[in-house]
């Protein structure tokens, strides 16, 4: 009597195993569906940002028989790594991608500033390299310390002198830049000839009777260097301030910063020279042309700046 019950017990028991291994065999193969259906959405949004053309993911076509088994179950679970996989290489890639691109941005922009910064300097440069226009005698060859701090060469003979007249010409002339370049030129040359007072009165003229024009800032600036060579610090360090606070963009007003400095030297004001000094350095800093970067240390040292 206890044999036929417990064979009946096997069999029963039996029975009810299979369909209960079935049955987590479905589950697993309804959790892989998922986690593939989640894994592919994300490939697409991915795939959106690293293939702009709209190249499609390739994960169609997951296995479906069914009824699930031991196989698809694998299937399905290989596939799922496979994603995963995928997964992990495109968000990498991504990440390489946007990084590649900061560093080319901030190398476009330090390009960017590099050529503004040229841009600026420009003008300066082309100035000073045409033949056609005269310059002050420090700016188109490297002279010595001392020469430029010598004292003026004593004045020519009243008979040579060039005549200081200057005819105005309208701000809307033709000939209105070609007239304030000839007045400029004429100040200059009686300055570098040692007579200062008629290139003041000349630089004056040209001042008075080209407003607006880009040697302005050039004649000011000259103005006080033959006032300095004059032997008249303070009247100097005066027109050379006024040259830098009424047009501090202007073309020589990083000069009249240098020369200011000497000025209040001269005027046994050390101190006064060294804010001019640091001034000039931090407005103008790199823009700074040769010639001032060259001697900016050594006058900061002579005013024992800090």
């Amino acid at each position: 009597m206890r044999l036929p019950i417990l064979t009946a017990f096997l069999v029963t028991t039996s029975l009810i195993a299979v369909p209960a291994h079935a049955q987590d065999d479905r589950k697993r193969e309804r959790e892989n569906r998922e986690r593939i259906e989640r894994l592919e959405k994300q490939v697409r949004q991915v795939q959106k940002q690293v293939f702009p053309d709209g190249r499609p993911a390739d994960t169609a076509g997951f296995y479906d028989d069914p009824v699930a088994s031991r196989s698809s179950v694998d299937v399905l679970t290989g596939r799922v790594d496979t994603l995963e996989r995928q997964m992990t290489e495109l968000i990498r890639n991504s990440e390489e991608a946007q990084y590649r691109l900061g560093q080319m941005e901030a190398e476009l922009a330090r390009l960017r500033a590099a050529q503004e910064a040229a841009s600026r300097r420009s003008v300066v440069v082309e100035d000073e390299t045409r033949p056609a226009v005269s310059t002050p005698r420090y700016e188109n060859r490297p002279e010595p310390a001392e020469e430029e701090e010598a004292a003026p060469p004593p004045p020519a003979p009243r008979a040579a002198q060039a005549n200081t007249t200057v005819k105005p010409v309208p701000a809307n002339d033709p000939s209105f830049e070609a007239a304030g370049e000839e007045a400029y030129t004429q100040g200059y040359r009686l300055w570098n000839s040692g007579n200062n007072d008629e290139a003041i009165t000349v630089l004056r003229a040209m001042e008075s009777s080209f407003p607006g024009h880009r040697r302005v800032s050039w004649a000011r600036n000259l103005i006080g260097r033959a006032l300095l060579d004059k032997g008249e610090p303070r009247a100097a360090a005066e027109a050379l301030l006024a040259n830098y606070r009424s047009d501090p963009d202007g073309e020589r007003a990083a000069d009249s910063l240098y020369f200011l400095g000497q000025a209040l030297m001269r005027l046994n004001q050390p101190g006064q020279a060294c804010k001019a000094y640091e001034e000039l350095n931090d407005v103008y800093g790199a823009n700074m042309r040769d010639y001032l970067r060259e001697r900016l240390p050594a006058a900061m040292r002579d005013a024992k700046c800090g």
